[in-house]
């Protein structure tokens, strides 16, 4: 009985136990199941809609993509592999567990950069709409996207290293896929991927709800120029862009803090494991949810769905389509 309550039977003294399966296990992986099939699916709508259609070929809707892109695969990688991972034992070896782990930070780190652009380039936006233009290109957000995904990839590779060099460490058993930080590592990392994103895009957000309150008194005085009279319907395109965006950014924080918990209390993460778990799928939901947020509050989204959905997409010249 024992023996077949291990990974490796023929390995008796090092094998590490089955996980013991859930309660109502079929349940909770088939909506898992559903979370990845939704992730997929909508994500894989918001980049046909930016990729294909020029009309949303914009700054702002290039970090949108970007997003999407991790999101997608979230969905597409990150979900099943956590399913194997709490479902059964982990059979692909310590060098694909710990490159596996190093795929999931890169992702998790290349998204925190993408709201960082996104909270700039809101900023630039309703703060400095003169030269926002001038400052915010394509070229120059593809740059800057190319270079967050760059930065996180080069950045996990450096904190994989020594893991990489002795894949062994890091398992006390055959048949386990877990990767622990010590508290030097964990905390350089919850300080680089945590406090300064999420700091910087606070103070971003609380600069431009200032500018906002500060233009609807100005509003409110009548005391409107006739420079602002002719930029204002493009003004509350930003604005409303900014709400937009806003909730995305906001969700994505409320579902990130979680997962640095134990970064936050100082300890290793095998000792949340349950509570961390919980806390992995939270961060997940998140992904799942943003391209509904794009359908409430994006018209161009849900039109290009249609567009999509319709298969009026394979027409001749349907990337010129107006969408907005």
């Amino acid at each position: 009985m024992e023996t077949t309550e291990l990974c490796y039977p023929e390995l008796h003294n090092i094998s590490c136990r089955k996980p013991q399966r859930l309660q109502d296990a079929m349940l909770f992986y088939n909506l898992l199941c559903l979370m990845s099939l939704l992730t997929v699916t909508m994500n894989l709508l918001v980049i046909i809609s930016i990729a294909h259609f020029r009309q949303l070929h914009s700054p702002t809707n290039l970090l949108i993509l970007s997003l999407a892109v991790s999101d997608l695969l979230v969905g597409l990688l990150l979900i099943p592999a956590e399913i194997l991972i709490t479902d059964s034992c982990w059979f692909l070896g310590n060098t694909l567990c710990i490159l596996f782990y190093m795929i999931d930070l890169t992702i998790i780190l290349s998204s925190i950069g993408n709201i960082v652009l996104i909270s700039v380039d809101r900023y630039l936006a309703i703060c400095d709409p003169l030269h926002y233009n001038t400052k915010v290109t394509v070229n120059r957000v593809m740059f800057c996207v190319c270079a967050c995904w760059l930065c996180a990839l080069i950045y996990n590779s450096l904190i994989f290293t020594d893991y990489f060099i002795d894949p062994d460490a890091v398992s006390s058993c055959y048949g386990e896929c877990v990767v622990v930080y010590n508290h030097v590592t964990g905390n350089v990392d919850f300080v680089c991927t945590f406090i300064g994103p999420v700091t910087v895009v606070v103070v971003l957000y609380v600069r431009i709800f200032m500018v906002v309150v500060s233009q609807a008194r100005s509003m409110q005085s009548k005391v409107v120029t006739l420079h602002q009279t002719v930029t204002m319907p493009a003004r509350k395109s930003e604005l409303k862009a900014a709400r937009t965006l806003g909730i995305v950014i906001l969700i994505f924080i409320v579902c990130l803090c979680p997962f640095y918990i134990p970064s936050f209390t100082g300890e290793d993460n095998e000792e949340y494991s349950s509570i961390t778990f919980f806390f992995s799928w939270l961060w997940f939901f998140n992904s799942c949810i943003n391209p509904f947020i794009y359908a409430s509050f994006y018209p161009w989204f849900r039109k290009t769905i249609k567009v999509i959905v319709t298969l009026e997409i394979l027409k001749p010249h349907s990337s010129y389509a107006t969408v907005l």
